[in-house]
């Protein structure tokens, strides 16, 4: 591991040496090239700088016993117990650091929302994460834009809402929030107090890119109808709102949010293509050895991962059997301990199938 580990310092080295060439500098694309690795190995060569000053501190101190009064030996001998407990912490972390990266981590995501069972329970609990994860975005310095929405009901709940999360890492801290979403809770509209359960399905999706998907103008099937619901004035007076459908998968997509035809389809089609990206990474993970299926989960969204209990104000991870009684703090978009829970529980597993 520390063989390689000094590879990926002389590598880091080299970069630094480009970065400060005239050469480089002037080629745009290629000075931007160098600056994404150098800043991708920043974390592990730190870290393993951090290690490596460590250890020569130890040596140092172990040194110092021999020549040392009693009073400064029983000093230096507690340095060395906090010393070597940080050297197997950044040991651990530079483990993390090496695992293999997922090529979709910095990408944008396309976050769907959709009501399942429960009526306009589900759907106004639909509203709930949507807010959830809208705030958890703004705290993290994301940009969410809604792409498509059906409303459930008429109390401010949703069927489905479509939206792309735009920042640095949307994707390595949203990815393990796909999955069946379970609230328990009093709806509104009970009048004798009884607790409903009720789900929504959420799917995280990695915005795709042009080189990667390639899609046929002629297996598309383009329909242009007029809005509903909100949208101003233009509603119901334009044949503003797209359906898409894909006719070799059958997949379709709408997009009525915008008044102008152009946008919603232009929309549509980068929800289509995540929708497709995703398909065939799925397609791929059947693939695979039950190994690498252990080592990264499933990914299979029809099994509930986590419930949402209003009465006890507790919600539960199943995945990880997490349970915190916070739900209101939760609910508020304060959701970075599930999530580096989740993050931390799955690094677990994927070192458990490393050869570091």
């Amino acid at each position: 591991m520390f063989s390689k580990l000094k590879d990926i310092e002389n590598r880091y080295e080299e970069l630094e040496r480009f970065l400060s060439d005239p050469a480089v500098i002037n080629d745009y694309s290629l000075y931007q090239r160098y600056g994404k690795e150098h800043a991708d190995l920043t974390d592990i060569v730190e870290a393993f700088r951090e290690h490596e000053k460590t250890v020569l501190q130890i040596e140092e101190n172990q040194g110092l016993l021999k020549e040392s009064d009693d009073e400064f030996r029983e000093l230096i001998k507690e340095e060395n117990v906090n010393l070597r407990n940080n050297l197997e912490a950044l040991t651990e972390k530079l483990k993390v650091l090496l695992l293999p990266k997922d090529p979709n981590d910095e990408r944008n995501v396309f976050l769907e929302i959709r009501a399942g069972i429960g009526g306009d329970e589900a759907g106004l609990f639909a509203a709930d994460l949507y807010r959830m994860y809208a705030m958890y975005a703004e705290r993290c310095g994301w940009k969410v834009e809604v792409v498509s929405s059906s409303p459930s009901g008429g109390m401010g709940g949703f069927k489905e809402v479509v939206s792309l999360v735009t920042g640095r890492g949307a994707y390595s801290r949203l990815k393990y929030e796909s999955g069946v979403h379970r609230v328990q809770r009093v709806p509104i509209t009970e009048a004798q107090g009884r607790i409903h359960t009720s789900a929504v399905t959420v799917a995280v999706l990695p915005e795709a890119e042009d080189v990667e998907i390639t899609i046929d103008p002629n297996e598309l099937r383009i329909d242009v109808y007029r809005s509903t619901g909100h949208g101003g004035q233009s509603v119901n007076t334009t044949d503003s709102a797209v359906r898409i459908t894909h006719l070799p998968t059958g997949l379709v997509v709408t997009c009525q949010d915008e008044k102008s035809q152009h946008k919603n389809k232009a929309k549509a089609l980068k929800v289509l293509k995540a929708r497709l990206l995703d398909q065939m990474r799925e397609e791929q993970d059947a693939e695979i050895s039950e190994t690498r299926k252990k080592q990264v989960g499933s990914g299979d969204r029809s099994q509930r991962v986590r419930t949402y209990n209003f009465p006890q104000g507790r919600m539960t991870d199943h995945r990880i059997g997490l349970t915190l009684y916070n739900l209101e703090n939760i609910l508020d978009g304060n959701i970075d301990a599930v999530v580096d829970a989740l993050m931390t529980h799955y690094q677990a597993e994927s070192l458990k199938f490393s050869d570091l």
